[in-house]
């Protein structure tokens, strides 16, 4: 808002400014941002009076209110009571993330051209926008399968939640492992009646979240399992066992469902 409590948001360049300014110049310098005080635009304001009041339209202003029947250029009246109140900040009129040329996601513009200010200052390159929303990143894994044992006959699932930016593919294999290491890599579901796949997005932006389903339980489903996410950044990948046992009392202390 402008000087002495009025209530009329102008804002210029990429900020906003909320609430009331002081009327003196060392308050209002020290409220705007120092690294980018030319965005605020009650700066340039003309001289104030000790009331806060706005400058005396000129003979031709009047002239051209008259005629037009609307308001006087400039500022609006202060409203009754004075100014006061709390003083005003400076806010960034773009809320969405943007992505610097250094690699980084920043929450604003104003964020960016902040960081892009202070490197300079270390006699840095200055950080331009690179794009807007999130910088891209390669899959990471943030909840992976864990190790399961349980009975034949039963019915089991794991799952796997992955971010990236794209957001990932992810996909299922199973490990077969032969004496000298990993032999082979098997696609699931494959033909397996009992197996099933599902994917969906989330919970989290960028997010994906995969399960395999198992019922019911045969021996020949123990086996380690895979989970693998990629996208244009790269890939990730994270496993689990499963481990099929005789009786319940064998799953004791093995932590499973």
């Amino acid at each position: 808002s402008p000087p002495g409590g009025l209530t009329a948001p102008r804002c210029s360049g990429a900020l906003r400014f909320q609430g009331t300014v002081p009327t003196d110049s060392s308050s209002i310098a020290q409220h705007c941002p120092r690294n980018i005080p030319s965005f605020c635009w009650w700066q340039q304001l003309p001289a104030l009076s000790p009331l806060g009041t706005p400058p005396e339209p000129s003979r031709g202003s009047r002239q051209r209110r008259k005629a037009k029947g609307g308001p006087a250029p400039g500022l609006p009246p202060l409203p009754a009571g004075g100014g006061g109140g709390p003083p005003g900040v400076c806010l960034c009129k773009s809320r969405y993330p943007v992505c610097g040329s250094d690699g980084l996601t920043y929450g604003s513009g104003c964020q960016l051209r902040a960081a892009s200010l202070r490197a300079q200052s270390r006699g840095e390159p200055a950080i331009s926008q690179r794009s807007k929303g999130a910088c891209e990143q390669g899959p990471s894994i943030v909840t992976p399968p864990k190790d399961i044992w349980n009975v034949t006959g039963a019915q089991i699932y794991l799952s796997c939640e992955v971010m990236g930016i794209p957001t990932p593919v992810l996909i299922w294999n199973k490990i077969i492992r032969g004496q000298y290491g990993v032999q082979r890599m098997e696609l699931l579901p494959g033909d397996r009646e009992n197996l099933a796949i599902q994917t969906r997005g989330g919970p989290e932006k960028h997010e994906v979240t995969g399960w395999v389903l198992i019922s019911p339980l045969s021996k020949e489903d123990a086996g380690e399992y895979e989970c693998h996410a990629s996208n244009a950044k790269g890939e990730a990948t994270a496993s689990a066992k499963i481990h099929v046992v005789e009786t319940l009392h064998e799953i004791v202390g093995q932590g499973s469902e």
